[in-house]
């Protein structure tokens, strides 16, 4: 099933989609938490602080999305408000591992030089593929005449890719191999989680006899 066809199926149903929005939410939560933990003590820059924020809002900005389908959905992020929650939670989490290793392994790092390069890292292949998930998303809730939106999630998740660009060229001479090497890695994670979520996906929409 390929994903537009798989989110058409759930924006159709209220629930799904519901839960959909709760998960994104969740992965944004996960997300400015990964930032604000790979933080150095001192040196904290401008756009670290900004991407932060903006994650944390969007995260914020989905769960209040959930509101225009219906009250009394998906309280929390606790498991059964998700969509596919063991992949969910195991994507990005898995993705700053084994970008660590690469990075242990290639340039020797660690300590705060380790958590600074790998949030740099993991947030452009993350940043990479939100560039793509959400305009694929957006097309589907347009199609549907539905009352929720991410442009503006898309817009900045447009800056926040030229923003990491940016810090990237100043990382390393080297840094399109490191980034491409952290994008294939982010590749198989999400196509595994695509793949939880049209599993999930099929066996709540596959009619009854």
């Amino acid at each position: 099933m390929k994903l537009q066809e798989t989110l058409s199926n759930i924006v159709n149903d209220d629930i799904l989609h519901a839960k959909w929005l709760n998960t994104l939410s969740f992965m944004e939560n996960a997300g400015a938490r990964k930032i604000s933990a790979s933080e150095d003590k001192e040196k904290v820059t401008l756009i670290i602080l900004k991407h932060a924020a903006e994650e944390h809002r969007h995260a914020f900005y989905l769960k209040k999305q959930i509101s225009k389908i219906g009250d009394g959905f998906c309280d929390d992020y606790q498991n059964q408000y998700l969509l596919a929650p063991k992949a969910s939670k195991y994507y990005l989490n898995n993705l700053d591992v084994q970008v660590c290793k690469y990075l242990k392994k290639e340039l020797q790092l660690k300590g705060a030089e380790l958590r600074f390069a790998a949030y740099l890292l993991v947030t452009y292949a993350i940043e990479v593929r939100a560039d793509e998930l959400y305009p694929i998303y957006q097309d589907v809730l347009t199609a549907a005449d539905s009352k929720v939106m991410v442009k503006s999630i898309i817009l900045e998740e447009e800056g926040h890719l030229e923003e990491m660009l940016h810090q990237l060229r100043s990382f390393s001479p080297k840094w399109e191999t490191y980034a491409n090497h952290a994008v294939k890695i982010e590749t198989e994670l999400f196509d595994n989680w695509v793949h939880s979520l049209e599993n999930e996906v099929s066996l709540q929409t596959e009619p009854t006899n």
